[in-house]
């Protein structure tokens, strides 16, 4: 019997279960061990804290799409791993060996928790401290500062601008870039797009702030200049997860697993990376939902080629996929290399296609 383990619940996983599902092998024993029983679609993380999704609409149940494909689930967190013996090391002290392992972890926190502040990533300790944020915002004005002008702190932001309006809060949003400009990666035309919106509801934006230190609810920047905060939103992208670099897999300057364009470890060949936790130095693309989606596809069919001897198949990233961002409200902006638009439409469009990708995941 061959033990597959899938380490994590993230997108590329999603599919690699839905194709077992779909197509059993026998003598192979599937395990995936992920915490969380609920995987966000985290393209739909910012309308659901606006106020445009219910908790249904963007998460997939692990426990009952594992049930479909007789996979079995564990509610733990790898926290190690023994590349040698071939074991992952559970934070509840439990240990999995495994004849071929796969990786797909999502980001970790950008920094250390310390009460007032909470990181985008991960969206579920996001969402909590969401969820107790806004019980604040009832009984009080308060002050929001998000650190990081990408496109996640711009989407974080008015996305929680527009639900505490729609709810009747009253509440102060900055933001802090440490670029000199919004949305650096992005078109032109998109970053002033961004910068007429935030400039028309009223949210403070500071380019080439660097913060230094936060303390006694201020936030400090490099200038010498302060800001009020009773909530810090940290937005400065996805931060690698350090267990995988520790147990001695080859990885990049960030700490992200390098795999080769199959998705296989470049040092241990029993391992394969997908998702945020992978990096690809010949093809280096945005941390993404979409991306991840588009290699489980190949995951899934490696995974399986690797257990049967079989020649591996390649991982071809879009050349150009569209960078969709959201406006708060039902808008959004989608550019495609200098390419971009913006409007209702796209927001509907983009809409369209994340539920249909969700509804592939679902389970009557």
């Amino acid at each position: 019997m061959k033990r597959l383990v899938l380490v994590g619940g993230g997108h590329s996983h999603l599919e690699v279960i839905r194709r077992i599902g779909q197509h059993p092998s026998v003598g192979l024993h599937v395990t995936l061990v992920a915490p969380q029983r609920f995987k966000a679609c985290s393209d739909m993380l910012p309308g659901l804290i606006a106020g445009h999704y219910q908790h249904a609409d963007c998460h997939i149940d692990l426990e009952a799409l594992c049930g479909t494909a007789c996979v079995d689930r564990m509610a733990d967190t790898v926290v190690g791993l023994d590349a040698q013996q071939r074991m992952v090391h559970c934070a509840s002290g439990a240990s999995i060996a495994y004849d071929l392992a796969s990786l797909d972890i999502g980001s970790a926190a950008t920094y250390a928790p310390q009460g007032m502040e909470v990181a985008v990533e991960p969206g579920e300790a996001f969402l909590a401290y969401w969820d107790a944020l806004r019980q604040r915002a009832q009984s009080r004005v308060l002050h929001i500062v998000t650190v990081g002008g990408g496109a996640s702190g711009i989407e974080m932001t008015l996305s929680m601008q527009h639900c505490l309006n729609q709810a009747g809060c009253r509440a102060h949003l900055s933001i802090a870039a440490s670029n000199r400009t919004i949305l650096p990666e992005h078109p032109a035309h998109v970053r002033r797009y961004f910068e007429r919106v935030l400039r028309e509801r009223g949210v403070g934006l500071l380019t080439g702030a660097r913060v230094t230190r936060i303390e006694d609810q201020t936030v400090w920047l490099d200038s010498g200049a302060h800001l009020v905060a009773d909530h810090v939103v940290w937005a400065l992208g996805p931060r690698a997860a350090e267990w995988p670099a520790h147990a001695g897999l080859a990885a990049d300057e960030h700490g992200f697993v390098l795999v080769d364009r199959t998705l296989r470890s470049t040092s241990h060949p029993e391992i394969f990376a997908a998702g945020d936790i992978a990096g690809m130095r010949d093809h280096s693309r945005p941390k993404s939902g979409v991306h991840a989606l588009r290699q489980g596809q190949v995951l899934a069919e490696n995974l399986m080629r690797t257990l049967g001897g079989q020649r591996l198949v390649r991982y071809a990233p879009q050349r150009l996929a569209p960078a969709l961002i959201t406006s708060g409200d039902r808008h959004a902006a989608a550019s495609w290399g200098g390419l971009s638009v913006h409007g209702a439409w796209v927001w509907r469009w983009k809409d369209r296609r994340d539920r249909e990708r969700m509804a592939r995941y679902r389970v009557a």
